[in-house]
């Protein structure tokens, strides 16, 4: 019974929080799964740089946070990992459109579990009956997903594996089934891929028609625009692309 009314007093806790608005002095950034380690390095650089701004992260594929933002979630910049998740927030009204910058772009690499995925030697080998598990973020809400069943829509190759497809709900979520060595073989950046270390192997990157880019923006409905700006020009300042480019993410 102790343990119950303990359960129900973090459940109270934990929903009044999410009730609250954001503290004063705090600027909430959702970000992209893929941008997770890059942005907690730059978190104590701005925090230096803005004394009295704490930076409050939220990580998660980018459909999945725009979500939030419709909902109210109190957030004040938005940091996708594709345009059309942009586009759709700016179709709804969710931005502050002249806020919006491209700035980061990354790489689509199909990876294998460094340990394993021998069949695995590059795209076409995806259909040898050995291989029968690939990871791929789920196009309908992760933008590597899109990427992913773009690229291989156009040569023919999609519909050839789908079916050995296991669906992840982010980029990151791939990656961990790689570097459990839980798949054959896995679409993700060349960030992640990177992140994986010693545990993943790239195979070779994916020929795209447009390159895997990054917008941010200010939230709408912002309490603190001016701090949301700060954050987005530290971004693309040398102290903010330094941080960027040392995890792999290129130039806009």
């Amino acid at each position: 019974m102790k343990r119950l009314r303990l359960s129900l007093a973090l459940a109270l806790a934990l929903s009044l929080a999410l009730a609250c608005p954001a503290l004063a002095g705090e600027l909430t950034v959702s970000a992209a799964a893929s941008l997770t380690d890059a942005f907690n390095t730059v978190k104590p650089l701005f925090e230096k740089a803005n004394p009295g701004t704490t930076l409050v992260l939220n990580f998660a594929a980018s459909g999945p946070l725009l979500k939030q933002i419709e909902q109210g979630a109190p957030v004040d910049v938005f940091a996708s990992a594709d345009q059309k998740t942009m586009d759709d927030a700016a179709g709804k009204n969710l931005i502050d459109t002249p806020s919006r910058k491209n700035f980061a772009q990354n790489s689509l690499v199909l990876a294998i579990p460094a340990s394993g995925g021998a069949a695995v030697k590059n795209l076409a080998s995806l259909t040898d009956p050995k291989v029968a598990k690939i990871g791929v973020g789920n196009p309908e809400s992760v933008p590597v997903g899109r990427y992913t069943k773009l690229a291989l829509e156009k040569n023919g190759m999609w519909e050839k594996i789908s079916p050995k497809c296991i669906l992840a709900e982010s980029v990151r979520q791939v990656l961990d089934y790689l570097s459990r060595g839980e798949i054959d073989a896995g679409f993700v950046y060349a960030t992640d891929a990177k992140k994986g270390g010693d545990k993943v192997k790239i195979v070779e990157e994916i020929p795209l028609e447009k390159p895997v880019s990054y917008p941010v923006a200010i939230i709408a409905t912002s309490k603190d625009k001016t701090a949301a700006a700060k954050f987005i020009a530290f971004l693309g300042s040398a102290e903010g692309m330094g941080v960027l480019e040392k995890y792999g993410f290129k130039k806009p």
